[in-house]
């Protein structure tokens, strides 16, 4: 008897004891933590981040301890709030979409029963999306709109009624929190009124912070929950991390399916101390942390899209410093240490090095070839260059890629080698090294081995060159043709051929289309080729010079001369839209080096001297052009000034300075003791009175369309190969950026236009009407997919000088504000601009790109990754840059078709405005203008 009492009674205290074991909060108030040191926190998760600082290992700041990460509640499921209640904006935003609800579909929020069970006051997530798409043309898709629904769930204003699913598309029920507490009520006639008014602010801003809101929920999923379209969100937000750059796609891929997602509300919370051991590896998503070591405080502070905590798990190392959160609601992304060094191992294993006299020079990464990787079918793989020299390189390309079939069926991970390495050998091999290097391949030989095998290899080496060539050809176009390094190596390469092929007249078909090759580049005059038998037609092709215009100031001119030309069967001539039927169709051809270009140089006391020197003369020669016609002395330094007062020192190896220019800025000439004497010239100013007049009998549309026309020519002119030579120094090239360097200022010509002439407007009616014309213009501009003139007007009415003028915007009409609302949001930058990304992706070509966000990009690739390692050339980061110039190119790849608005008398006056804007560039004149038609209020 006294056994069975005893069992039972055993019984009775474990089940006691499970009971309060899965109370959690119960349990932390009855469990006394065995030491109070934080690195013991891993083998007690018990530790409350509120109980206070363990006695010395909080020295460094006295904050919190945070909980670790393995039973934190900031990691849980995404149907449970990021905090306990909700931030001001988004419990406003809550109010504002509750009390619209039930003012204008009160049915949607009602008792509803699901399995003999009754849920108060909710509604179905499948509704809630469908009236929202209905509210707002920002809503494009139910992705998007779940993406809303769920920033307001994650911060607690809705959730669902059992707390058991984030936001979702389906038969679901959520309830707003005050329904949820019972504190809702019916909102009175007033409240509705002014909720139905501010709803649209409202969704704009949702709209705004859906996206992160969407990459949270996807984050703090188990890894195993997530679905391939959520794996490749990740992705490509981890493919704009700063800390990521220098890792391979295989390897960000691979993080994507292992990063948890970690946030801490309170400022002051120590993530981990120094000494502890090293269980992750973090990147800031959002906030800032301080980097504290013992006996020296704070060494650095971190931002978002750094990381920290990698060293400790390299290494299998103590921390080396304590990380204390500087801020509220900062978020993490998280590697555990057994996915890091799983990832490392797994790396490690898929790279192949190969190896000549002890020394690396070539690195290879295996990848699978195919998107079957977890099924049951074969998965084929292949081998990614990671990097080498060029030499071994241009081997593996001929060897491996020539003639290969791996392009034949688009897969995510298709093979792009052969078209990066074209595309960026000029950064690693220029032409006067790749060139050589063909024609040694093309007459290597075996010296051993059957006569047939011998014949064979030559052979096969032969048809890889001519090969290679065809595709060189086709993939870089003009460059190509156009190069003499490349022409000498035609020549020579043609001779070659024409005597092999009595050896081999397997070589007469390749050298037919060698020779039709060598036919189409040009003569020395700079003629553009004939290639495809098009319709000809006789357009206008301009030697781009410079001319003064009324008021002194320098701008671009082209003196015409009329050719005979077709389209090349490279595309770089494309179908020219459709212009008036009155008008001859003209054709922007693109600045070559060899042009001329008429400019002046000025000197202190603002006379000046006409040059005539090729576009790319270096500022060297500048120099000692302006020296040799005025018999000036030594120490002279070519300088810009700009209308600011700025003086900028050019380098002697600068080319194409003319081009380079700022907007208003001017070459000034002088002894380098003297730099401190030379000022603007009062043209630089800019306009003194507005075209407000002008600009209100031109038409809207017509004005975005003749913008669009001209910034498409802009746009075709520039050459893939300019943005390199802009990124990498074209003085370590000794190449011209002037295509490139006229988009680039077209951009700020547009973006200054649009604040030159709303700060030079006096009326404050007047300044409305213009302020409704842009919007109405920038509003065409992305219908016409022109998004960098989109992008730089509403940057301009962003300038602080417009944004202030508080008296002008309060009075146009709510229509126009939702509409700037709307292309702010489009503008917005956080996440590396993910929605003008995800819109990007979804427009087909021709579209002129934000310009200046690409430039970033490819800076942001540069900067942040080596371009050689250990004496071999890093091809993961030549990988990542032609995969911006591919976005360039896809933009460009379609001719410009739109139809031209209805017809007006006054086209050809708007087309000249347009392309002559004439602006202000000093941000303090134009902030002063902008005070004295509103001044600052009191």
């Amino acid at each position: 008897m006294e056994v069975v009492r005893a069992f039972l009674l055993s019984c009775y205290r474990r089940q006691s004891f499970n009971l309060k074991w899965r109370n959690r909060q119960y349990m932390e108030g009855i469990i006394t933590p065995l030491t109070s040191g934080l690195g013991d926190m891993e083998a007690n998760p018990w530790i409350r981040a509120d109980a206070g600082p363990p006695p010395a290992m909080m020295s460094p700041s006295q904050g919190t301890v945070a909980p670790q990460h393995h039973e934190s509640p900031e990691t849980g499921s995404p149907a449970t709030p990021l905090m306990p209640t909700p931030s001001e904006k988004l419990a406003h935003a809550g109010r504002v979409v509750r009390t619209v609800i039930l003012a204008k579909v009160p049915q949607m929020v009602r008792d509803r029963k699901y399995h003999l069970r009754t849920y108060r006051r909710c509604m179905v997530g499948s509704e809630m999306v469908d009236w929202l798409m209905d509210q707002s043309a920002l809503v494009h898709t139910r992705m998007q709109a779940v993406g809303m629904w769920q920033a307001l769930l994650e911060e607690g204003v809705i959730s669902h009624v059992c707390q058991e699913h984030q936001f979702k598309d389906k038969y679901l029920f959520y309830r707003f929190r005050d329904d949820d507490t019972g504190m809702g009520s019916m909102p009175s006639t007033g409240e509705k009124k002014e909720c139905e008014e501010e709803l649209q602010d409202t969704l704009v801003m949702l709209s705004q912070i859906g996206p992160d809101a969407m990459m949270r929920m996807i984050l703090r999923k188990l890894p195993h929950e997530r679905s391939v379209d959520e794996l490749e969100i990740i992705y490509e937000e981890l493919l704009h991390i700063k800390a990521l750059t220098h890792l391979s796609n295989t390897v960000k891929r691979e993080l994507a399916s292992v990063l948890k997602f970690e946030s801490h509300a309170r400022a002051g919370t120590i993530l981990f101390n120094q000494g502890d051991e090293g269980t992750s590896w973090y990147i800031i998503l959002k906030g800032s942390v301080n980097v504290v070591i013992y006996g020296k405080g704070v060494v650095c502070t971190l931002h978002e899209g750094d990381d920290f905590g990698k060293l400790a798990l390299v290494n299998d190392a103590p921390r080396a410093a304590s990380i204390v959160l500087r801020e509220d609601n900062c978020q993490f992304l998280r590697v555990d240490k057994d996915d890091f060094n799983r990832i490392l191992r797994d790396v490690e294993a898929n790279t192949v090095r190969l190896k000549e006299h002890g020394q690396d020079v070539l690195v290879l990464e295996k990848i699978p070839a195919n998107n079957h990787i977890d099924s049951d079918e074969h998965t084929h793989f292949r081998y990614s260059v990671m990097a080498g020299t060029p030499e071994k390189m241009l081997e593996h390309l001929l060897e491996t890629r020539v003639d290969s079939r791996w392009n034949d069926e688009p897969t995510v991970n298709a093979d792009t080698f052969m078209e990066d390495f074209l595309l960026t050998h000029s950064v690693f091999m220029p032409c006067n090294q790749l060139c050589p290097a063909l024609m040694a391949y093309y007459h290597a030989e075996v010296r051993t081995g059957p006569d047939q095998e011998l014949v064979d290899y030559a052979l096969a080496n032969k048809k890889r060159v001519l090969h290679m060539v065809q595709q060189w050809s086709r993939i870089v176009g003009d460059a190509f043709i156009e190069s003499k390094t490349i022409k000498a190596f035609l020549e020579e390469l043609c001779l070659a051929v024409s005597e092999d092929c009595q050896t081999w007249p397997e070589l007469k078909e390749d050298l037919a289309a060698l020779e039709k090759l060598m036919s189409s580049i040009p003569e020395p005059d700079g003629d553009l080729p004939v290639f495809l038998s098009l319709t000809p037609s006789s357009i206008l092709v301009p030697t781009i010079g410079w001319r003064d215009n009324s008021n002194g100031d320098a701008k671009p001119v082209s003196t015409l001369r009329k050719v005979r030309s077709r389209a090349s069967i490279s595309g770089t001539l494309r179908r020219l839209p459709k212009e008036l039927s009155e008008e001859k169709q003209t054709r922007r051809r693109r600045i070559k080096p060899s042009d001329e270009n008429i400019f002046k140089v000025y000197f202190a006391d603002h006379t000046y001297s006409t040059l005539r020197l090729a576009i790319s003369a270096s500022a060297e020669e500048t120099v000692q052009s302006t020296a040799e016609k005025l018999c000036l002395g030594e120490d002279l330094v070519l300088c810009e000034v700009k209308s600011t007062g700025e003086r900028v020192v050019l380098k002697e190896s600068d080319v194409s300075v003319t081009t380079g220019l700022s907007l208003n800025g001017r070459l000034f000439i002088a002894p380098r003791e003297h730099l401190d004497s030379l000022t603007p010239l009062p043209e630089q100013e800019g306009p003194k009175q507005s075209t407000c007049a002008t600009i209100e009998l031109m038409s809207s549309r017509e004005m975005a369309y003749q913008m669009t026309l001209y910034d498409w020519e802009l746009f075709n002119c520039v050459h893939e190969n300019e943005l390199i030579y802009h990124i990498f120094g074209r003085h370590k090239f000794g190449k011209i950026t002037s295509n490139l360097d006229l988009l680039l200022r077209r951009f700020n010509e547009v973006q200054f236009w649009v604040v030159t002439e709303m700060c030079l407007t006096p009326q404050v009616g007047k300044r409305v009407q213009l302020l409704r014309k842009f919007i109405k213009i920038a509003a065409y501009c992305k219908e016409y997919q022109n998004l960098n003139a989109f992008f730089a007007i509403i940057m301009g009415l962003g300038n602080i000088a417009v944004s202030r003028l508080s008296q002008t915007w309060e009075r146009l009409p709510n229509k126009f504000k939702r509409m700037f609302a709307e292309f702010e949001s489009f503008m917005d930058p956080s996440r590396n601009h993910r929605v003008y990304r995800l819109a990007m992706s979804k427009l087909q070509p021709p579209i002129i790109p934000f310009i200046p966000l690409l430039m970033k990009d490819m800076t942001f690739t540069h900067e942040g990754n080596k371009t050689y390692y250990d004496g071999l050339v890093n091809f993961e980061k030549m990988h990542m840059i032609s995969s911006t110039i591919r976005t360039i190119r896809h933009c460009g790849s379609e001719p410009f078709n739109f139809d031209p608005p209805p017809v007006v008398k006054n086209i050809q006056e708007v087309r000249n405005y347009v392309r002559s804007l004439n602006v202000i560039d000093n941000q303090r004149t134009l902030t002063q203008l902008s005070h004295k038609l509103e001044p600052r209020r009191s």
